[in-house]
């Protein structure tokens, strides 16, 4: 029979051991939880006939709705790029109309931003959580952007190929300047990414972006957030449950960003399913 020191001492060994196996195991499974992705604003816009009637203009393309879509856990916004008459300036738009502006009805691409009655500055915003707001430079906004440290995933929207495709080239080449030069002053500073889904305008975006020396901001990879919402918009915002298990689909991939109309929703949501 062992001495009673010789036993304790083997118990207090054998302890030691089982310490040293547990170890590894606990940090293993820690180092297992799933990276929460960053999450990417998208403003509803609702679906159906006269859609544009129901829109509540929350698309993040003013500061005040970027100040909201932080607030809610967001790091970046996707938002909506369109030109002036003839490509000469640059703004942050997502309807193809002035519809839910102050003044005039008109398409924004026949508007002039700086002259004219019916001028598309200092115009502002009639409806919605973002009343007051006005209309943006793609200057204006890449730095409003900046001073939040959030990153916009940007889209050209249709209606700038009158003058992006224009068949003039003095006007082709105007438009793509407005475009592009705001992002070449500022890329060495903050991450931008720029996209379209129309087709015409999308080799010209790529050629131009290659360019320039900004092929990045228009390439595609694990950067680029993923879009796993399914319920369709409408107002009043629907709930978001019915989201969910596309969601979790998503978050089982392991994406780096995720994109969604609901950034305070899917916030709370990954709670306690990601880290």
């Amino acid at each position: 029979m062992p001495r009673p020191h010789r036993l304790a001492a083997r118990l207090c060994a054998a302890a030691l051991m089982l310490g040293a196996l547990l170890v590894p195991q606990t940090a293993t499974a820690a180092t297992t939880t799933t990276a929460c992705p960053g999450i990417f604003a998208h403003g509803g816009y609702p679906t159906g006939p006269q859609a544009w009637e129901r829109d509540r203009i929350r698309q993040p393309n003013n500061p005040a709705a970027l100040r909201d879509y932080r607030s809610m856990g967001a790091v970046g916004v996707e938002a909506d790029l369109q030109l002036t008459r003839d490509g000469t300036k640059a703004v942050m738009w997502h309807n193809d109309t002035t519809t839910a502006l102050t003044g005039s009805g008109a398409h924004v691409n026949t508007l002039w931003w700086n002259t004219g009655w019916d001028r598309l500055n200092g115009r502002t915003i009639e409806v919605g959580p973002y009343r007051g707001e006005r209309v943006y430079t793609l200057r204006q906004y890449l730095d409003a952007v900046h001073g939040l440290d959030m990153v916009p995933l940007i889209e050209i929207r249709s209606p700038a190929r009158q003058s992006l495709l224009h068949s003039d080239s003095t006007i082709r080449n105007r438009a793509w300047a407005e475009v592009l030069d705001p992002i070449s002053e500022r890329i060495d500073r903050q991450e931008i990414m720029l996209y379209t889904h129309n087709d015409a305008i999308r080799p010209e975006l790529l050629a131009r972006a290659q360019a320039a020396g900004l092929g990045h901001v228009v390439s595609y990879g694990s950067h680029r957030p993923v879009w796993p919402d399914t319920v369709p918009w409408e107002e009043p915002p629907p709930s978001a449950t019915g989201n969910h298990p596309a969601w979790q689909a998503a978050l089982d991939k392991a994406p780096r960003r995720m994109a969604t109309s609901w950034p305070a929703q899917m916030r709370d949501w990954m709670k306690g399913r990601c880290g």
